[in-house]
């Protein structure tokens, strides 16, 4: 029954789609889930769930770096098909696009100096700066939760690690994976230590990362969504998943 659904949702969307290859939105500095190497090239979990999900669904496809701020933008004007970019799917954003079911769930969590003897409660950061991307669901959460503490925005998740090591800022918030390979587990990221407990309240955290997709685009994310199913069955997400983490990322 499974193989028949797919079948359905790939002809459906081959029939009104045309054979052009895919174009994606991806960030690009993210990692582990998507980074930019030395020489230009964009790979991580979300470039490799990407390449998978298209050739299940018999399409090349591009990849196209945006920054952050402006990748809901690009979707919507049409300078890509779909977002993979470890995007939450929550109901803001379910006002301007639509999303595919989740790709995977993990929580968010602090992070500071080891030392730094913080406590993740209006009390404990009061008087504290703490940093988070611009335009995030972590900018929602800290915002909602802890709205006396000041807060300190950034374009990218690399530029809070930058002025958390200066100093110019107390902690910083964000998804507790990408904050744990991608800054951690790293040279730059010794003596620094998550604290406090793990988030994921679905009014701010979501139904996990989805990738996005125009409103008007239902076959392109029928056929998205029985491709993921397609990759899980088969073990490929797995292999991926192993890849980059012990653990698996998918969430209950």
């Amino acid at each position: 029954m499974k193989r028949l659904v797919l079948a359905a949702a790939l002809a459906g969307f081959a029939t009104t789609a045309a054979a052009a290859d895919l174009k994606i939105c991806v960030e690009g500095a993210y990692p582990p889930f998507s980074e930019t190497t030395a020489s230009g090239d964009i790979v991580g979990f979300d470039i490799d769930i990407a390449n998978a999900l298209c050739a299940s669904m018999g399409k090349s496809c591009e990849m196209v770096k945006t920054e952050w701020d402006g990748i809901i933008p690009a979707l919507i004007e049409g300078k890509c098909d779909a977002i993979v970019a470890s995007m939450s799917i929550t109901e803001d954003r379910m006002k301007v696009i639509d999303f595919t079911n989740k790709y995977y769930q993990t929580p968010a969590k602090f992070i500071s100096k080891a030392d730094a003897g913080l406590v993740d409660t209006p009390e404990g950061l009061k008087g504290k700066v703490v940093g988070v991307q611009r335009g995030t669901i972590h900018q929602d959460f800290m915002e909602g939760e802890f709205p006396d503490v000041e807060l300190k925005l950034y374009g990218t998740q690399d530029e809070a690690y930058l002025d958390l090591q200066a100093g110019r800022i107390d902690a910083v918030i964000a998804d507790s994976v990408a904050m744990d390979d991608g800054f951690l587990k790293t040279e730059n990221g010794k003596g620094y230590a998550f604290f406090g407990k793990d988030y994921s309240i679905p009014k701010y955290h979501g139904e996990g990362a989805g990738i996005g997709v125009r409103k008007s685009d239902g076959d392109l994310k029928a056929a998205l969504n029985a491709a993921i199913d397609a990759i899980r069955a088969s073990g490929e997400y797995k292999t991926i998943n192993d890849k980059y983490f012990d653990f698996d990322l998918y969430g209950a």
